[in-house]
């Protein structure tokens, strides 16, 4: 088996900026060749024009291999074939619970989980982050909760993101683990990521020396929050 990588932005990047950002270059720097096959997801977002824009801005021609998979209006019509190809596969942010139905709706659970066993980067922002584990804390309908029928499972626990901006998220969670058995979920701030290596996080890396990420878990009748150590990147 090809060694597999899944990188999960708690919040920023270049969807949520206005440049490709550090954590981008962290992603795209796994990537041996010149001029990576990158794809981008943005279902999230509803196929968002602006967004798709703003990835080719981020990811130009003379550096990489930029392409789009709208699931919306697909405009691949072979999608296994398309996403195992790619180097990088980067999803958006927005609303999980629409983006993991359509995901798994598109057969995209199945071939996304064959490109990742077969060594294509995973990457993505928020929704794009937490649909990669078990579950998470969501605000898609409203206030925050737990994912509806759960992530595509690709990594055990939950997932939270903008841990650092969306008190409310934070306090969801460490109710649910507190009272309902939720399981243990590495909660990211926002210019955060965490990269796993197989099924392993191995590194949290930040643009900025204020972001973490934290497990946090039970512990002792009630919600632990634990921070993990982040690297903080070089800026352009």
């Amino acid at each position: 088996m090809a060694e597999r990588h899944i990188i999960g932005l708690g919040g920023g990047g270049f969807s949520m900026g206005s440049r490709r950002s550090p954590i981008d270059d962290y992603i795209v720097s796994l990537v041996s060749r010149p001029r990576p096959k990158i794809a981008f997801i943005p279902a999230a977002a509803g196929d968002a024009d602006s967004l798709i824009v703003r990835f080719y801005e981020a990811f130009p021609a003379a550096h990489y291999e930029p392409s789009h998979l709208r699931l919306f209006r697909r405009n691949q019509p072979d999608l296994r074939a398309y996403l195992l190809a790619q180097d990088v596969i980067y999803v958006a942010g927005g609303h999980t619970a629409n983006l993991v139905a359509l995901m798994r709706l598109h057969g995209l659970d199945t071939a996304l989980r064959e490109a990742w066993e077969a060594g294509v980067v995973l990457a993505g922002v928020s929704a794009g982050s937490l649909c990669w584990f078990e579950t998470g804390v969501i605000r898609s309908t409203g206030d925050c909760g737990p994912l509806p029928h759960g992530g595509l499972g690709f990594l055990k626990g939950g997932n939270c993101p903008h841990y650092s901006s969306e008190p409310d998220r934070r306090a969801a969670l460490l109710s649910l683990v507190a009272q309902s058995g939720f399981p243990a979920t590495v909660a990211v701030d926002d210019d955060a990521a965490i990269h796993y290596a197989g099924e392993t996080l191995i590194e949290v890396v930040a643009e900025r020396p204020d972001r973490r990420a934290y497990r946090v878990e039970l512990a002792g009748g009630g919600a632990r929050e634990t921070p993990l150590p982040a690297r903080l990147l070089p800026t352009h």
